[in-house]
């Protein structure tokens, strides 16, 4: 296999897909009903992560970036987002042309996540535009996709599955701290006390909202993600500024997100 195709971040694409499948398994939904939205949010995230390194090889000091591209100008890693973006766009309006209302919440989805790509150093405010793009609004994609929607325009969300997605956003929300630490963007920028008050506080209201969702929806089966904000604690027990550059522990993170996503699977495959 060619090496450009670690350009593609494949690894990453759990990232959108595990809250559309979430939605699949919690509603009992056929999944092979939004293949087209799976498909789509996976050019997606291709896309996402090949403007992202368009954009950061700008940067002499994204060393990641730089290494990872290396040999690869920014024109042709342009050219596999724009590639990306159309097979993507492509895929999603397959249901789009069917139901109008999911181009719209789609238009809002891009919008933020290249607004994301492009202010990365705002703190706290990327991770909440990251959040809802990357989690809140494709999960309500699904759920219209589905027909489950109020007046044909929200989605008719349920107690139970407010609460397992509050909880999956707010623990993404604290996973995505780390990963900007590492990548020195955003909270990085703060004094290593600041930021490790930030991210206590971002893993303790995690782990609350957690703990509350499992005891109201009994939905246990999930308990396993309360291990992230656990192990970010611990991660941050003392004040950190050497995190900068640690790919080890960023591929941690994404191999334990690619685990979550095979565990989703099963969940819904299992009679």
């Amino acid at each position: 296999m060619s090496s450009g195709f670690r350009l593609l971040r494949v690894e990453y694409i759990f990232s959108v897909i595990i809250p559309c499948l979430i939605c699949i398994y919690l509603n009992d939904y056929d999944i092979t009903s939004h293949i087209w939205l799976l498909a789509g949010f996976s050019f997606y995230a291709i896309t996402g992560n090949t403007l992202n390194d368009v954009i950061d090889m700008r940067d002499p000091n994204e060393i990641e970036t730089l290494e990872r591209v290396k040999g690869y100008g920014r024109k042709e890693i342009a050219v596999l987002a724009m590639a990306s973006f159309m097979l993507g766009t492509m895929c999603f309006m397959n249901d789009i042309l069917v139901n109008p209302i999911l181009g719209f919440y789609l238009v809002i989805i891009i919008f933020m996540v290249v607004f994301y790509c492009m202010f990365k150093k705002l703190v706290i405010i990327n991770h909440i535009i990251l959040g809802i793009s990357h989690i809140i609004l494709p999960y309500f994609m699904i759920k219209l996709n589905a027909g489950d929607d109020f007046i044909n325009i929200f989605p008719n969300m349920e107690l139970y599955e407010s609460l397992i997605l509050a909880t999956i956003t707010a623990v993404a929300f604290t996973g995505q701290m780390v990963h900007e630490m590492i990548d020195g963007d955003s909270l990085a920028k703060l004094k290593p006390k600041t930021s490790q008050l930030v991210i206590w506080i971002a893993c303790i209201v995690s782990l609350i909202i957690a703990i509350f969702s499992f005891v109201i929806t009994k939905y246990w089966i999930f308990i396993p993600i309360v291990f992230f904000p656990l192990g970010i604690m611990y991660i941050f027990r003392k004040p950190r500024n050497n995190l900068l550059g640690r790919v080890s522990l960023k591929d941690t993170g994404i191999i334990l997100g690619n685990l979550m996503l095979a565990y989703i699977i099963i969940l819904i495959i299992t009679p």
